[in-house]
């Protein structure tokens, strides 16, 4: 009777160890899962409170950061009717006819390039909650008066003489009005905070540049008679 209820006793405690062995490694099977998910959970959750907090994103897709200062402000409310004006003399300008090829394509490159950065500039005012249009004291500082052609030039685009004269007066004043935009551009790159605005800037001065030279060289080969 000893002998079978000794080893009774030690069966028993056996089978406790192995129980007990299983527990154990249960329990560090359990506490390895959800570490190999949290990252996952944490990305997701991070991407969602940084998706809410961007505001509305630019033409591009990139989401706007919301970091920004005056400078910023300054920029998108005094280039957004400056690009609007560039639009609308290369409206005009394509309206005509006879106008030289290489003169037209770059009109509707200024066109198709300015249009969707004023639906970015505004997007960003939108995101920083900015009034659309700036302060009539501060737009005298350089603004949207930079470069930008008043209305008697901008009537004498509309009347000009189809083909080399209309081509000729629209690279003149779009010269002028590009040295402009590039000023601004070039403070904005200065003082801003904003990346997306600070990185539009330098796009701006980088193409405007570009195309500066580029209207030089077709005024010089344009035929001086109409």
């Amino acid at each position: 009777m000893t002998l079978k209820r000794s080893t009774t006793l030690t069966t028993l405690a056996l089978a406790a160890a192995l129980a007990l062995a299983g527990c154990a490694t249960g329990g560090t099977e359990e506490s390895t899962t959800p570490a190999t998910e949290t990252p996952s959970a944490t990305s997701s959750a991070t991407g969602s409170a940084s998706a809410s907090a961007s505001g509305p994103a630019p033409a591009l897709g990139e989401p706007i950061a919301a970091e920004h200062n005056e400078a910023d402000v300054m920029f998108a409310q005094m280039m957004i009717p400056h690009h609007e004006q560039a639009v609308q003399m290369s409206e005009i300008l394509l309206a005509k006819d006879r106008v030289p090829e290489e003169v037209r394509d770059l009109a509707e490159r200024v066109r198709d390039t300015q249009a969707p950065e004023i639906e970015r500039m505004n997007a960003m005012l939108a995101a920083w909650e900015a009034p659309a249009t700036a302060d009539p004291d501060q737009a005298g500082h350089g603004g949207h008066g930079s470069g930008m052609v008043d209305e008697q030039g901008m009537n004498w685009l509309r009347e000009a003489e189809e083909g080399p004269e209309a081509a000729r007066l629209y690279l003149e004043q779009m010269t002028a009005h590009h040295e402009g935009a590039v000023e601004m551009a070039r403070d904005q790159v200065a003082d801003g905070q904003n990346p997306q605005a600070v990185a539009l800037a330098e796009d701006v001065v980088a193409a405007q540049e570009a195309e500066i030279d580029e209207m030089e060289q077709m005024l010089r080969q344009l035929p001086t008679g109409s």
